[in-house]
């Protein structure tokens, strides 16, 4: 028999605290809407506070040449062109609104001696363009917005575990989960659900992420029917921390790169004049990655698998004004000052590209009332993200599902209908590892999964290594069907568990099937069996969606840009970019 669950209503409930989620809560909660929150850890301490270097916006504060065209032409030709052009198109269009809004709420960026505000270089953008405050940018956007969101009277929801989006029909009716301090369900009625719930970076044994991010909602989504796209375009960060073990992954924030930091191998060579002359440590993260990978691979790798970093010419009063969170963090994680000597660094599993296929304008799913905002979402990023993209992203487009949401939910007549039985099925589900025996342990599942993933999806991919890792998934997959725990199910991690790594066990299979079906080499996707891009490739998105227990896969075509925009890329040269004058020996 079922226990009494605690019950709420709302018109729309977002799922995530972080950048997007609270930019979508500010939206939806206008007068007469009631709008609620779920955090799965404590407000404040989402993950968009770990982006450090800033968030990319054509303001042309430092560059008057630059603008949205420029920003739209970086963002689609990193994304190597399978991205939605019109999702880059509106974002590149509105980031320089979003930003200003933002400072007018109270985020305090750097400035320029005029007053304005600063923006720094960031590889692959053709202008200086990231609004920062110092190299804790993240953190500055999360308290604005927080504020502001408990200013617009949104109620918030922390340490909550979201299992399940419950269905009325072809729409969404609802969340269930459970508080993971006391084990508690709660059930959460709402006409419209905002996933704005970040990315999966836990399926990899080093990543940049925190222990949230293990892709409950799209996972979540997925299972409601919600269809995913990009799934195998996972970005590895070319520089986080090496040494010691208990740090291996830590964010090092390209803006020490912006800022003149220079990469060396054990030859002390500046190799990146190699791979990329002329963007050089500024070049995009797949080539400067790839770039680590194959100097670690030709035997020119540092003592601990990786590359040096070296900002020391840029003398201490610099560092310590522009990068004072990289400062502390070396000295205090490492016990290195960056101000006298280069540091080890190494390519780390950072973002996901991939994730719920959400509409350009509103950010809506094919489930309806269902959207998706920031990296749980896909369509601007394609193949490759430009480092800065996300901070805006969250903005831009947690601003439009918040609307759409609210509009929706003002639009329906009745709440949808929550069935008790599927209530009921699911608080089953939930409590059935407290009454498994001799069963699997999340935590050994969780690890397996790490190195599976990677071993055979990592940043060099063929094949075979896929087809061996897909094995290893669906093996795995069959085990977690009696994963177990035990205690009670007050502050009971290893019950969490059980929950992650099905998300993440899902996650994994999508990444890898479209891994698969992706025969090319196209941004983070680097197939050794495949190395070149295709044109044919280059017009395709892979698709997975849930039939019965099965996940299936098909291609959908990308978006043809119009004319106009398609003219942007004609010149090969960046818009604003004049064009080179004198003869190729005087240019030289």
């Amino acid at each position: 028999m079922s226990e009494a669950i605690e019950t709420h209503e709302h018109d729309v409930v977002i799922i995530g605290a972080g950048g997007a989620g609270l930019r979508a809560a500010i939206s939806a909660a206008q007068p007469g809407v009631r709008v609620a929150v779920l955090c799965k850890s404590l407000l404040g301490k989402a993950h968009t506070v770990m982006a450090e270097g800033g968030a990319a916006a054509a303001l042309g504060n430092l560059d008057a040449a630059d603008s949205w065209r420029t920003h739209f032409y970086d963002t689609v030709r990193s994304a190597h062109f399978i991205n939605n052009y019109r999702t880059a198109e509106i974002f590149a269009k509105e980031a320089p609104d979003r930003i200003i809004e933002l400072e007018g709420w109270g985020a305090l960026f750097d400035r320029t001696p005029d007053g304005k505000i600063m923006q720094r270089p960031f590889g692959a953008h053709t202008f200086r363009r990231l609004a920062h405050v110092g190299d804790h940018t993240g953190l500055e956007l999360i308290r604005t917005l927080q504020y502001r969101a408990i200013q617009s009277e949104v109620e918030f929801f922390q340490e909550f575990t979201s299992t399940r989006l419950l269905l009325d029909g072809d729409r969404v009716a609802g969340v269930m989960g459970y508080y993971r301090e006391t084990g508690r369900f709660a059930l959460f009625r709402a006409r419209a659900v905002v996933l704005a719930t970040g990315g999966w970076g836990r399926l990899y044994q080093v990543t940049s992420n925190s222990w949230e991010s293990t892709g409950d909602g799209a996972a979540m989504a997925f299972m409601a029917g919600a269809e995913l796209g990009d799934m195998e375009m996972v970005q590895f960060h070319p520089t986080g921390m090496v040494w010691p073990p208990g740090v291996r992954g830590i964010l090092v924030t390209e803006g020490v790169r912006g800022e003149g930091g220079v990469l060396l191998n054990s030859e002390g060579e500046r190799f990146m004049l190699r791979y990329d002359p002329e963007r050089q440590e500024l070049s995009s993260r797949d080539v400067v990655a790839r770039a680590i990978y194959k100097e670690v691979q030709a035997g020119r790798g540092t003592p601990h698998g990786g590359a040096w970093l070296d900002i020391t010419h840029k003398g201490a009063a610099f560092i310590l004004r522009k990068l004072p969170n990289m400062y502390d963090q070396y000295l205090t994680l490492a016990n290195v000052d960056i101000t006298k000597t280069k540091f080890e660094v190494a390519p780390t599993c950072h973002y996901t590209m991939g994730g719920v296929r959400a509409d350009p304008e509103t950010c809506a799913t094919t489930v309806k009332g269902l959207y998706a905002c920031g990296e749980v979402a896909c369509g601007l990023h394609g193949a490759n993200r430009l480092g800065g993209n996300s901070l805006s992203d969250l903005l831009v487009f947690g601003r439009r599902a918040g609307e759409a949401a609210r509009e929706w939910a003002q639009g329906l007549e009745a709440q949808p209908g929550i069935d008790a039985a599927e209530v009921q099925a699911e608080q089953e589900r939930v409590l059935a590892p407290f009454s498994v025996e001799k069963g699997e342990n999340p935590y050994d599942l969780h690890a397996q999964l790490q190195a599976v993933m990677s071993t055979h999806a990592g940043i060099a991919r063929d094949r075979a290594g896929l087809e061996a890792g897909l094995a290893k998934v669906e093996e795995l997959k069959e085990r977690s069907r009696k994963v177990a725990c035990g205690g009670s199910r007050m502050f009971n991690p290893g019950w969490h568990m059980c929950f992650d790594v099905k998300s993440m066990l899902t996650l994994g299979e999508a990444i890898i099937r479209s891994a698969m079906a992706r025969t090319e080499s196209r941004g983070a996707h680097w197939r050794t069996d495949y190395p070149d891009e295709t044109e044919e490739m280059g017009s395709v998105n892979f698709v997975v969606w849930r039939d019965g227990d099965e996940m299936k896969l098909k291609t959908a075509p990308v978006p043809k840009m119009p004319p106009e925009l398609r003219a942007l890329f004609e010149t090969g040269r960046a818009p604003g970019v004049p064009a080179p004058t004198g003869s190729p020996s005087e240019r030289r």
